[in-house]
């Protein structure tokens, strides 16, 4: 009996030593990111020389291809569109952002050719700042490795985004929070939580100076995610990976890489997969064409509306004309967002890819 009293203490003093270790680490992680954060802000002296790089958005959506030096990101833009940018075998060819438009079922898909990050590009070396705030606009971050050099760079690269906030095919954390001025901190839960708790979450906050709040969990999140909430500033993008070079590995190896979550393998010397590269592409970025038609005439198939997968017909509406909600009536649609074609609808409608739309107005 004795030795059985003596089994459950020491399994108690073993959890609330694991709990403790888990408020400290909690607690760490909230000061090392706050001060992460304060390191990598830009200074006032660097930012007003103009040293940055930026691109004007255009086209229906905009790709960052980002890298290491020489992994071919340069022959891939020249490939793929119809820009030349400079190609060679020696480091850094590329020094600055080089734009380019890749035209596919109709869209235009601005492709951003960024100079090679280096290692501590977080920190600013080689550039690594400006590359980084130009990959944060995009809807797409295409990752371009070298397939010979294994899965180094994939997590060097990954580091460094993550370090600037960027989180690469992660959702945002389902956590409402909501700052008050008064009332101390409210928390709750619709979920069993493993890896926070209504302490941890007090500390944390209380760490980023905020003492009143509104913290609702709807899913088992880490300490990581919700720092992530309260920080307010994480970018959350897909991210397809590239193994270029291909052509240089075994078929084994290839076949594993291929085989990788969000992956895609090709060759740009001998150019293989690159059109599956393209379907990947049109994929992540999650776009619909929506083809217009006028009454009594066909179809205008030459020129697509491309929006946003889960568009409405309002959403039509303003991409023709910002007036033409007010004065809408009803539309008629033909494709598979319909039961039978044509539907009259209204315009919460939702359209699918390659629908056709006819709009009446009052």
């Amino acid at each position: 009996m004795l030795g059985g009293q003596l089994v459950c203490v020491a399994v108690l003093k073993t959890l609330t030593e694991i709990r403790t270790t888990e408020y400290h680490l909690g607690l760490l992680k909230a000061k090392l990111a706050k001060y992460r954060a304060q390191l990598l802000e830009p200074s006032k002296s660097s930012a007003a020389k103009g040293e940055g790089f930026d691109v004007m958005k255009s086209g229906d959506a905009r790709v960052a291809l980002i890298g290491f030096p020489s992994v071919g990101k340069s022959t891939f833009l020249s490939l793929m569109t119809s820009t030349a940018s400079e190609a060679a075998s020696y480091e850094f060819t590329t020094l600055t952002c080089i734009p380019g438009v890749i035209e596919y079922k109709g869209a235009n898909i601005q492709l951003l050719d960024l100079p090679g990050i280096i290692e501590g590009a977080a920190q600013g070396k080689g550039r690594g700042r400006q590359v980084i705030a130009v990959a944060r606009t995009a809807d797409v971050v295409i990752m371009m490795l070298d397939a010979t050099k294994g899965e180094v760079q994939r997590a060097l690269l990954e580091k460094e985004l993550e370090s600037v906030g960027i989180r690469l095919n992660k959702n945002k954390p389902n956590i409402y929070f909501k700052p008050k001025k008064g009332g101390g901190i409210s928390f709750n839960s619709t979920v069993t939580l493993t890896q926070c708790s209504e302490k941890l979450v007090q500390l944390i906050l209380h760490e980023y100076k905020i003492f009143n709040a509104e913290v609702l969990f709807r899913e088992d999140c880490s300490p990581d995610e919700f720092i992530d909430v309260i920080v307010g500033n994480r970018v959350y993008m897909p991210c397809l990976y590239v193994y270029n070079k291909i052509d240089q590995i075994s078929m084994e190896e290839v076949d594993r890489l291929a085989r990788r979550p969000h992956s895609v393998v090709i060759s740009c010397g001998m150019k293989l997969n690159l059109d599956y590269l393209l379907e990947k592409l049109w994929e992540y970025l999650a776009l619909t064409c929506i083809y217009t038609k006028k009454r009594g005439q066909r179809p205008d198939f030459t020129d697509a509306i491309i929006l946003r997968k889960g568009a409405s017909v309002e959403h039509v509406c303003h991409r023709i004309h910002r007036s033409l909600a007010s004065q809408f009536k009803y539309a008629l649609v033909w494709g598979t967002s319909t039961k039978y074609s044509p539907q009259r609808v209204g315009l919460t409608h939702m359209m699918e890819h390659e629908d056709v739309i006819q709009i009446v107005k009052k």
